[in-house]
């Protein structure tokens, strides 16, 4: 792992980092042709202005609407406090033309409520796309999630809490929130082992931390909810499959994060590749290049596009 004395300057400037959205996030992104945008579906009735999703369909032809099509959902970053919905590398990366319904999800940041907020946001918004399902075309036992940093943890806990029922409320209790494949790109995975790093310790006791302002207190306080928020406690052998990306050189959340999950869910018997990028770091030009885009549309394709409906 990296030595205390390269990590510890760095650590210095995460929480600035992770809060910070990346140039351009707040922007809405452009449609594509061919592609209808919904924007703004409020999936939580008269709820908060980030308890909204943006759907985007083809535009309509025959064969659209006689077959539902697999939904990819991406859940941004952030730091859990910052970022929007705004943005859609599922929609950049031309996955509608796929053969995809792709949705954005906003979520409640972590200064309107801390955890567990933000992983009820995301599932309510899986129970209502589900419970809307015929309405927008969409394959209701076909669902991935993809997202970065906060969001991978957030669909990496999508994923491996699938049963945790003490994260549903509001409508739609009686849909499944469960998903059938799991992109995570850098995502936290084990708040306590994150925070035991070597340069991270004051992450988890520093206010204004993003990790502080998650757990709403400070770790010494509040392990129980970071053992609650972390994706490694729910492994189990029904978890879906995980495609896991990270960049050896991140200085933001540990190489070691994801591979703790890996290892987990790999011990579990849950089908999981870990792909290391060797130069890169937290997000960035590596995750865009085409061979990292046409895995990741393969590992779909393989998950959402061949197997059986249930």
């Amino acid at each position: 792992m990296t030595s205390r004395s390269v990590v510890r300057p760095f650590a210095l400037f995460i929480a600035a980092v992770l809060a910070t959205p990346a140039i351009g996030q707040e922007r809405t992104q452009p449609v594509p042709p061919g592609v209808i945008a919904h924007r703004d579906l409020a999936y939580v009735p008269d709820g908060h202005q980030k308890q909204k999703l943006d759907l985007y369909l083809p535009e309509r032809t025959d064969e659209a609407k006689a077959a539902p099509r697999p939904l990819i959902v991406w859940v941004h970053g952030g730091g859990w406090r910052g970022g929007s919905k705004n943005q859609c590398p599922p929609l950049r990366a031309g996955f509608v033309d796929r053969g995809y319904a792709v949705a954005s999800v906003g979520y409640r940041l972590s200064a309107a409520a801390p955890f567990p907020a933000q992983i009820e946001d995301c599932r309510a918004a899986l129970r209502w796309l589900r419970a809307h399902a015929d309405e927008y075309g969409l394959d209701k036992n076909r669902i991935g999630v993809w997202g970065s940093s906060a969001g991978g943890h957030l669909v990496a806990l999508m994923g491996t809490a699938g049963d945790e029922t003490s994260f549903d409320v509001g409508e739609h209790k009686d849909v499944s929130p469960r998903v059938q494949a799991i992109c995570d790109f850098y995502g936290p995975s084990d708040l306590a082992a994150f925070l035991a790093m070597p340069g991270y310790e004051r992450q988890g006791e520093r206010p204004g931390s993003p990790v502080y302002a998650l757990l709403g207190g400070p770790l010494s306080e509040k392990a129980d909810l970071a053992r609650k928020a972390s994706p490694i406690t729910y492994v189990s052998k029904d978890d879906p499959p995980f495609l896991i990306l990270h960049g050896a050189e991140d200085r933001t959340v540990p190489l070691d994060q994801s591979e703790r999950l890996h290892k987990a869910l790999k011990d579990a018997g849950v089908e999981s590749t870990l792909v290391t990028l060797p130069e890169a770091g937290h997000g960035g030009r590596d995750f865009n290049q085409p061979e990292i885009q046409e895995q990741i549309g393969t590992f779909f394709d393989r998950h959402l596009r061949s197997q059986p409906a249930e």
